[in-house]
């Protein structure tokens, strides 16, 4: 507690010759003043600090030498006088004083006990828990508390997932573009409505339906792979069959030139080197001249009205496959089952952004065998677990289906050890159970 002068002048007055101990056996006059007098005499050369002094009753031993008569005001407690305290107690430690026979030059007698020198303000003496505690004291405490409050803060952080910085890695390559990445991504999302097709165009078809959609894109995925493609042009293919079906009606007989010709402006799109038209006749196993081929391909590109850049499900997976730092095996099962979804019709509901996170969510599950959806790969990819259940279950559908029946290119092709044989992993029928329940 701070000893204002109010306190002071209370407990010492200066028009009265005397107060009470607090023992209340003996009376201590203005001889207490002239102690006073001496220590502000002390601390004058070091100047006056500002301090709080304990309250602590004089003990009967002590006794108050005779001097000048001292200020009423309180003057606090300097290094000096702490010095000279510290050498007087040396010095009775040492031997040179006999108790009661000589007094030191701060005016307090020598006793069995060094006491601490301090003011009373009140008749009663107070136990140590209820005196205040010096400033200086107190500022410690709040410094070595801080601390505490800080662990408290960053506890609670880490007991929340944090969301990791995916780009750092790529800082220093120019062609990760990572100052544009998000706001790229951003306008991927934007304009990914704008490559969907409507999930029942079939409708509109006369002469071909879905099931002899998904026997043409089963045959691409195995010749994409004989040619050794990019996987973007796969995508951008099956993207290109899809949204001219959707325009265009065409005859069964025709629907095979319709996918060698995407795949012919896929390959001119995304491929340093393409493949020449005389090669897609072949494959054809010559039901098409070459006239033909550059017919078609002069009609789809004035049908898509030359439209090509379009977001597909690969733009998003490579992203989402970074937030959730996939290894070999999450990647290659992640597009493995999204080829899988190219050539189901019952797919096209879902936007490609969706199928990319569903991709690497089931792919995730499948590898670990446990739901892994971070918080990252949630932001990243603006679609938490719950979004992704139902297309994730329709892929788990797919990849215990994949080695049976007539369609089984993609199978065929993520069996062999180019793709360390992704095929085969257990499917996560786990996703299934809790989807129905």
């Amino acid at each position: 507690m701070v000893i204002s002068n109010d306190n002071i002048s209370n407990s010492i007055n200066p028009t009265t010759s005397s107060f009470q101990d607090p023992m209340g056996t003996r009376k201590i006059g203005q001889n207490n003043r002239r102690a006073l007098g001496i220590i502000n005499q002390n601390m004058a050369v070091e100047g006056r600090y500002p301090c709080v002094v304990n309250k602590r009753g004089f003990s009967e031993k002590y006794e108050v030498c005779e001097k000048k008569q001292a200020d009423p005001v309180h003057r606090p407690i300097t290094r000096r006088f702490a010095a000279q305290v510290a050498s007087t107690k040396q010095t009775r430690a040492e031997g040179k004083f006999e108790h009661g026979s000589k007094k030191s030059n701060l005016g307090i007698s020598n006793s069995n006990e060094f006491g601490q020198f301090i003011f009373i303000d009140d008749d009663e003496p107070k136990s140590t828990e209820d005196q205040s505690v010096p400033m200086s004291l107190e500022q410690t405490e709040v410094l070595h508390n801080e601390p505490d409050q800080m662990e408290e803060v960053e506890m609670e952080d880490i007991d929340e997932e944090p969301l990791l910085d995916i780009d750092s890695s790529d800082a220093n390559n120019p062609l990760a573009v990572v100052d544009y990445i998000e706001d790229l991504y951003a306008h991927y999302r934007k304009i990914e409505g704008t490559s969907c097709v409507s999930p029942n165009y079939m409708a509109e078809q006369f002469d071909i339906n879905e099931r002899m959609r998904a026997i043409l894109i089963d045959w691409l995925i195995e010749v994409h792979d004989k040619f050794d493609l990019l996987h973007e042009t796969l995508f951008l293919t099956v993207n290109l069959i899809d949204r001219f079906l959707e325009k265009q009606t065409v005859v069964r007989k025709k629907l095979q030139l319709v996918g060698l010709v995407a795949l012919l402006l896929a390959c001119k799109y995304e491929e340093v080197s393409v493949p020449v038209v005389g090669d897609l006749i072949l494959i054809s196993d010559k039901a098409y001249s070459r006239k033909e081929v550059l017919e078609m391909e002069k009609l789809m590109v004035n049908t898509l009205q030359f439209n090509m850049s379009v977001p597909t499900s690969y733009v998003f997976i490579k992203r989402f496959l970074k937030a959730a730092q996939a290894d070999k095996k999450v990647e290659l099962l992640a597009f493995f089952l999204v080829e899988l979804s190219l050539v189901e019709y019952e797919m096209l509901k879902f936007p490609p952004s969706l199928l990319a996170a569903a991709a690497v969510y089931t792919a995730q599950c499948t590898v670990y065998s446990v739901k892994q959806w971070s918080k990252t790969c949630e932001w990243h990819s603006n679609y938490s677990e719950d979004q992704l259940l139902e297309c994730s279950s329709l892929m788990v559908d797919f990849h215990k289906k994949a080695g049976t029946g007539k369609l089984t290119g993609v199978y065929r092709k993520y069996c062999s050890s180019k793709f360390i044989y992704a095929a085969k992993y257990e499917p996560a029928s786990f996703l299934l159970e809790n989807n129905t329940l």
